[in-house]
């Protein structure tokens, strides 16, 4: 009988991250059978400043690292022994000692429609209201259709689904990611084009930190980790670090293995875009480069390559879009 847990995982307490989380324990327990026995493995919730603070947007509140930083914080000082995170919400640089130990295999990584009053992005008329949280779907909602009005809207996946019944609201757009692994079908959804709007860096993606000196939980978490999901997500980061990504500038970015009839079945593709908030200015490159399996050195190079690519084109722009400051790409500086 096991009367201390062997690993206790660190988590938000969103029913998302819970079951992000359980996913993690369960994949783990299926590895080892130490790891299988009741009470083996612990959920520790940990409530994070992006949880805890409501009334402001991520924007107001710094960005990067509100739903990470007492996570790690408790990692680092031993209370868990591994943390789960949505990987799209991670800084690019970790602290002193801690690693991404293992990502597991990408979910759906497209953002996804709701309304309940119409079926896609094009059905809504002209001055709908649509919520979001998210600069990077704000930018490129306003690239597609200018007409709408935008309004932010903070808080977990049932609450924005239940902003949309109350009326508050004409649409809202999520990570389709998320709303898989919650099963939730109780509001008809639509996937939306990456070539309308791209998603997120790492959306899709679960990672799991550790400390790096703690081989015995390293151990158990490299066993977890899916080589496809490692190279994209690094290619992505890779370009995101870059560009100096946050929350408070619009940065979209998806890798994918090319499948056109004759490519090399090891090339890989990464489509990226860094927009004015107001979408009024969308800029965006891609390249594909032969990425081998698990060649995490080559997906970094090719992020590092389309990252600097339209980091030259934006210029000075990147640091006045960041700052709030919008306006249309100025004639002369690089295409749109």
């Amino acid at each position: 009988m096991v009367t201390h847990p062997l690993l206790r995982i660190g988590t938000r307490g969103s029913p998302l991250a819970l079951a992000q989380a359980n996913e993690v324990r369960g994949r783990l327990a299926a590895i080892d059978p130490d790891l299988a026995r009741t009470g083996a493995v612990e959920v520790v919730i940990i409530r994070t400043t992006g949880d805890r603070v409501q009334d402001r947007t991520l924007v107001e509140l710094g960005g990067k690292g509100l739903f990470t930083k007492e996570i790690e914080e408790a990692l680092i000082g031993g209370a868990i022994d591994l943390a789960v995170h949505s990987m799209k919400d991670m800084p690019t640089e970790l602290p002193p000692g801690l690693i991404i130990g293992a990502l597991l295999p990408r979910e759906d990584p497209r953002d996804a429609f709701l309304s309940l009053t119409a079926a896609t992005l094009d059905d809504l008329p002209a001055g709908a209201v649509v919520g979001t949280a998210s600069l990077r779907r704000q930018a490129q909602l306003l690239a597609a259709r200018p007409d709408l009005v935008v309004v932010p809207v903070r808080g977990n996946v049932q609450t924005r689904l239940e902003r949309l019944r109350e009326g508050r609201m004409d649409a809202t757009l999520l990570a389709m990611a998320g709303l898989n692994r919650l099963k939730l079908t109780e509001v008809a959804r639509s996937p939306i084009d990456p070539s309308v709007m791209l998603p997120a860096v790492a959306q899709g993606a679960i990672g799991i930190e550790c400390r790096a000196a703690d081989d015995r939980t390293a151990g158990w978490v490299r066993a977890l980790n899916d080589p496809e999901t490692a190279v994209a997500v690094e290619a992505e980061r890779g370009l995101l670090a870059v560009l100096d990504g946050s929350c408070r500038t619009p940065i979209a970015a998806l890798a994918v293995r090319s499948v056109a009839p004759g490519r090399d079945a090891q090339a890989m593709t990464l489509t990226a875009r860094v927009a004015s908030p107001d979408g009024t200015t969308v800029l965006e490159d891609s390249l594909t480069h032969v990425v081998g399996q698990g060649d995490t050195a080559a997906a970094l190079a090719l992020g590092r390559h389309v990252g600097q690519a339209l980091r030259d084109r934006a210029g000075d722009d990147i640091a006045r879009w960041a700052a709030g400051v919008t306006g249309q790409w100025v004639p002369g500086s690089g295409p749109a």
